[in-house]
């Protein structure tokens, strides 16, 4: 019975999200951002406490770093590789199915974990309303370090590390949350061809209406959720 129990407590482990447990404190969260991109931010007008906010892309395999700058809108500062992501293109939908989630999330100061033992990491905030709102099951979706994943974003610890120092240092700024827009590809009407017969393709149609405002707009978008879709900017 013994043996049994045991081995289906390593199974739940190895099927559920990233198992981010604690390191013993170290200072690897203080790390200050590179001069290299402290030097990009200086030629675009932006501070290092100035807000931010991320794009990530499954196909492509990368996250985009965004700066607001003196005018409100939204500029493209630098663009991080992931080592890897889990599972396949599409939503997050029940615990242990090892998908990265797509949609709109947003990361706080207490998402962040700065003794990861993924090197450094933040959650990401899944299940959302939206995931709530259809029952979706799951926890502990992050982006982290160390190259692995079992349903997050992960990146090499240099690139974590540089992240993590700019997010740190833009809620110093005093911004409260950071959107994180995460989506399968990235959201051009060749790609929604492409995919047109993907079940999840109303899904996606859905996320291109609050990337397709970004673009335009370079603003954050605000988010809401009704009948089981998100909804953009409704109080405009």
């Amino acid at each position: 019975m013994l043996k049994t129990t045991t081995l289906g407590l390593i199974l739940l482990l190895a099927l559920s999200a990233c198992q981010d447990g604690q390191y013993a404190a170290s200072t690897r969260h203080l790390a200050p951002i590179p001069p290299a991109t402290l030097a990009l931010m200086s030629t675009k007008g932006v501070s290092p406490t100035d807000p931010i906010l991320m794009r990530a892309y499954k196909k492509e395999s990368e996250i985009e770093l965004w700066k607001r700058g003196e005018d409100g809108k939204y500029a493209l500062l630098k663009t991080y590789p992931m080592c890897r992501w889990s599972g396949q293109l599409g939503p997050k939908i029940r615990e242990g199915d090892r998908q990265a989630p797509e949609g709109f999330y947003a990361v706080t100061p207490a998402s962040m974990n700065p003794n990861s033992s993924l090197y450094l990491s933040f959650n990401l905030g899944y299940p959302n309303e939206y995931d709530r709102s259809l029952g979706r099951t799951g926890a502990h979706l992050m982006v982290h370090g160390s190259c692995s994943s079992r349903g997050c974003f992960a990146m090499t610890d240099e690139a974590i590390s540089e992240l993590y120092a700019v997010v740190r240092e833009a809620f110093a700024g005093g911004q409260r949350a950071v959107q994180f827009q995460s989506y399968p590809f990235r959201m051009t009407p060749e790609n929604l061809a492409r995919h047109r017969q993907d079940p999840n393709i109303a899904f996606w149609k859905n996320l291109k209406q609050g990337s397709d405002r970004f673009e335009v707009t370079k603003a954050e978008p605000s988010v809401g959720v009704a009948g089981g879709r998100y909804v953009f900017d409704a109080g405009d």
